[in-house]
């Protein structure tokens, strides 16, 4: 599929079957992660795959969004390192969100799901997943096999958007 196309058809999915992923599924939305652009390519992220007993309790530090224990799995994506980048932008932000939006992607080519969560409790996220010292939760998705179809969301005209300088 064109990327262009793929990115128009891709939602945010909040309804799952409850469908096992694959493991060959998982690989492929772990790759994309993997081939993200980063700062410095420091690649400084880890993918944390949430499967089984500890999607309950994720759901619990998920403020409670049922949506992560009824998919297949879930992805935590957590910073090792973070430091500022020249431009006054935190690298842990900006890498994780780049590759989390990279799995968003191929999730959809698979035919699979996700939700960017914008509601956790990062310090409870990471304590249910008893992540190390120094790691950072910046992103959590359910990611499974969609039990919906939701329409696309508007979206404004470029020329709201966009602001051309120069010639």
């Amino acid at each position: 599929m064109d990327l262009l196309e793929l990115m128009k058809k891709r939602r945010s999915i909040r309804k799952y079957k409850g469908t096992p992923v694959t493991e060959e599924q998982l690989s492929r939305v772990l790759e994309a992660g993997r081939l993200a652009p980063s700062a410095r390519n420091m690649q400084e992220w880890k993918f944390v795959v949430v499967r089984g007993g500890l999607l309950e309790p994720l759901t619990e530090a998920c403020c409670g969004q049922a949506m992560v224990k009824e998919a297949g799995a879930a992805v935590a994506v957590c910073a090792v390192e973070d430091h500022m980048m020249g431009c006054g932008q935190s690298s842990a932000t900006v890498d994780c969100s780049i590759a989390l939006s990279f799995m968003l992607l191929e999730a959809e080519e698979l035919g699979l799901g996700m939700c960017w969560l914008g509601s956790f409790d990062a310090p409870a996220v990471k304590r249910v997943l008893e992540l190390p010292e120094g790691w950072t939760v910046v992103a959590v998705s359910p990611l499974g096999v969609p039990a919906e179809s939701p329409d696309p969301r508007p979206r404004k005209p470029i020329g709201e958007l966009a602001v051309y300088l120069g010639e």
